[in-house]
């Protein structure tokens, strides 16, 4: 019993976390936190309500983390599944598409009805976008790396966690403590392309016209997955598959951009040709 003491205490002393892997694990919290903060601050001062932010937020689990779950847990049992999963190819194109048709169909929808009254502001389509990018970065890196950090605290005072074993202990022990800032990173490219997209389907809400930025929004949204899944896992280095991601989030910022300005403008231009048509209506009434 002496020995199996002394044997558990150098094997727990093999398994400590380093505190630089856990400073970096509390970093790339605060960042997840911080990223969907910064933005609602942002855009609250442009004008935008807060709605659209929540909305973001709710439309997201709603229809990424319940919906399009439900139908992978149907799909999971049947053969189609079995083919798609058996190949890198088909697996990165049919969850892009998957993650693209729930997640900007919940946008549209979302903005068609839940914001219905809210579409005379655009800036409320970046708030939209904001508080869907934003619960997601909460959701996958902020509450894993808190939990990380609880976990990895508990470890080195030498209690026992209900969050994990000896196994995952080791595992975050002999990871390098960078990969845990490549969660931080890949958000703000995320948050980037979520906020762009909104902005597509933003403008095909509001204008009936504009409809074909809405299946344009789930193809791009199923390029950026796939090339992400397709390329990790090929075992692509982790910083080209970032640099690949953050490539696309410029083009698709850059693409926003001219939607917003083209859109933006009109918009702006047709209110001010209203306010002068106005009063000479009136005065020849």
């Amino acid at each position: 019993m002496h020995y199996r003491q002394n044997d558990m205490s150098y094997y727990t002393m093999q398994t400590l976390i380093p505190n630089l892997t856990i400073g970096a694990m509390a970093l790339s919290a605060l960042i997840g936190l911080a990223i969907p903060a910064v933005l609602y601050i942002i855009f609250r001062k442009k004008g935008a309500n807060h709605l659209p932010f929540w909305t973001g937020a709710v439309t997201f689990v709603l229809f990424a983390l319940v919906l399009e779950q439900l139908v992978y847990s149907v799909l999971m049992k049947t053969g189609f599944w079995m083919t798609v999963s058996s190949n890198i190819w088909l697996l990165g194109i049919f969850g892009g598409f998957m993650a693209g048709l729930f997640e900007e169909t919940g946008r549209f929808v979302a903005m068609k009805t839940v914001l219905r009254k809210k579409r005379a502001n655009d800036y409320n389509g970046l708030m939209y976008g904001a508080g869907h990018g934003g619960i997601e970065a909460v959701i996958l890196l902020s509450v894993s790396m808190i939990m990380n950090v609880v976990f990895s605290l508990q470890i080195n005072a030498g209690q026992s966690s209900p969050l994990g074993g000896l196994d995952a202990a080791q595992q975050l022990a002999s990871t390098p403590f960078w990969m845990m800032l490549v969660g931080a990173i890949e958000r703000i490219s995320a948050v980037a392309i979520h906020v762009s997209l909104s902005v597509l389907v933003w403008f095909a809400a509001k204008n009936s016209k504009k409809f074909w930025l809405f299946p344009l929004a789930i193809l791009l949204h199923l390029v950026v997955d796939a090339v992400a899944v397709i390329l990790s896992r090929l075992g692509v280095n982790v910083w080209i598959i970032e640099g690949a991601v953050y490539v696309i989030a410029a083009g698709l910022v850059l693409l926003a951009i001219a939607v917003w300005k083209k859109n933006h403008v009109a918009q702006a231009e047709l209110e001010a040709l209203s306010a002068e048509v106005a009063p000479e209506a009136e005065a020849q009434a």
